[in-house]
């Protein structure tokens, strides 16, 4: 009996945890949940400062301060420095690049009107004073020079006092000028003379006197393709070298036999002096003259008397337009030279008035950046609006100034004038 009860104890002990384990379902156990972690903050950027900015922004120059251009250099040169100043004395150009306003620094060199010596002053200003800009000097060969290098060099380089348009049609892209060209000139003075003197009254036979230079024959042709267009005719054509002296006794005498009532001429001082005091010997007077360069400068109505009175010019500007700044130029030169400002100061002026404004739109020295803001250009200067073309040619107002009384008269356009046209010009007894 013993024996029976231990075998069924012994099964009930082996049963037991079947039945437990098949009866019981064991609650699954549930996983922590993880600690959220707060995001980490990135830190503030830290501000990059400025970089030291340079001392001055380096502009230069090569004039022709002596020699044949002497003396259209010597109204350039003015209206560089007074520019340059009158921008120094407002605290400089703002660069974003440097968040500062840095002061210009002008160099000047004078080229004595030789191309070869612009082009070394132009080198050494590269190399030397590594400039930001280039300003021209003055006449058409010595642009033609100086550009070349501003090309090579990929410096901005505005210049003036020249109207040499085949310099533009050779790709440069460095090379910028607000200043009136030939096309501009071999235009408008026909078309100035039909807006202002009735048909019958106007002086068509024409006789051109030029040089035989790039410059000299560029706007010699267009005069004369450009003659019969608004009903004049070239009846006389003369080349001569460029130079002081030359002698026009036998093209004046042509001139006169050919019946020409106007003379279309680019001398320089004194060779233009000469040729309009042999005219007055030979009693030749044409009723109309646009003789560019030699009278542009005051030296003309110093030296001419009333023979160079009715003489007219595109010299590209007059301190007598009404654009803003040109009181005030006109006030510092007065100071300095006892006379209002020259007619090429304004344009040197406006020079500098658009590389200040291109480096501020630019906000930064890069020489590209400055070139493709100058190319972008829409500004009011003292020579008034200023747009550029792709070709570097500018946009700009070409004025008609006359010589009336040994002063120099703006006579158009009529809503800028000083004086009226005057015309005829009397012979030269008779004034």
């Amino acid at each position: 009996m013993k024996a029976r009860l231990a075998v069924v104890i012994v099964i009930v002990l082996l049963v037991s945890p079947l039945v437990t384990s098949c009866g019981t379902k064991e609650e699954p156990t549930e996983a922590p949940k993880p600690t959220k972690v707060p995001p980490t903050e990135a830190p503030e950027p830290t501000e990059v400062p400025p970089p030291p900015a340079p001392e001055y922004i380096e502009f230069g120059a090569s004039i022709p301060l002596t020699g044949a251009f002497g003396s259209l250099g010597a109204m350039v040169k003015p209206g560089y420095v007074y520019a340059v100043e009158d921008i120094n004395a407002a605290g400089g150009v703002y660069v974003a690049e440097y968040d500062a306003q840095i002061p210009i620094r002008l160099t000047i060199y004078d080229d004595e009107s030789d191309p070869t010596k612009a082009v070394s002053k132009l080198e050494t200003l590269y190399s030397e004073q590594n400039v930001t800009v280039y300003l021209g000097g003055a006449g058409s060969a010595m642009h033609a020079a100086a550009s070349a290098i501003a090309e090579k060099n990929k410096v901005p380089y505005l210049g003036i006092a020249f109207a040499l348009y085949q310099i533009h049609q050779q790709g440069y892209r460095y090379l910028f000028s607000p200043f009136p060209k030939s096309p501009d000139q071999a235009r408008d003075v026909y078309e100035i003379l039909n807006a202002s003197i009735p048909e019958g009254e106007r002086p068509t036979k024409v006789a051109i006197f030029a040089y035989n230079t790039d410059w000299g024959k560029e706007l010699g042709d267009l005069w004369e393709q450009n003659a019969a267009e608004y009903g004049y005719e070239v009846v006389v054509r003369e080349e001569t070298p460029l130079a002081p002296d030359n002698e026009y006794s036998d093209a004046i005498l042509q001139a006169k036999a050919a019946g020409a009532e106007m003379l279309l001429s680019m001398p320089i001082f004194p060779d233009g002096s000469g040729m309009f005091k042999t005219m007055a010997e030979l009693d030749w007077a044409p009723k109309f003259a646009l003789v560019i360069r030699a009278p542009e400068g005051v030296n003309w109505g110093e030296s001419m008397g009333t023979i160079g009175d009715y003489v007219t010019i595109f010299p590209g500007w007059h301190h007598g337009e009404n654009f803003p700044g040109v009181d005030e130029l006109n006030a510092k030169y007065e100071a300095e030279f006892g006379r209002p400002a020259d007619l090429l100061t304004g344009p040197a002026y406006a020079c500098v008035q658009i590389a200040a404004d291109a480096i501020e739109r630019a906000g930064s020295l890069d020489r590209d950046a400055i070139r493709d803001a100058i190319a972008a250009t829409d500004m009011t200067t003292v020579v008034g609006s200023v747009t550029f073309n792709e070709d570097g040619t500018g946009n700009v107002l070409n004025p008609l100034i006359q010589w009336q009384n040994g002063k120099l008269e703006l006579v158009w356009p009529e809503d800028q004038a000083t004086a009226d046209f005057l015309y005829p010009a009397p012979p030269f007894d008779q004034r």
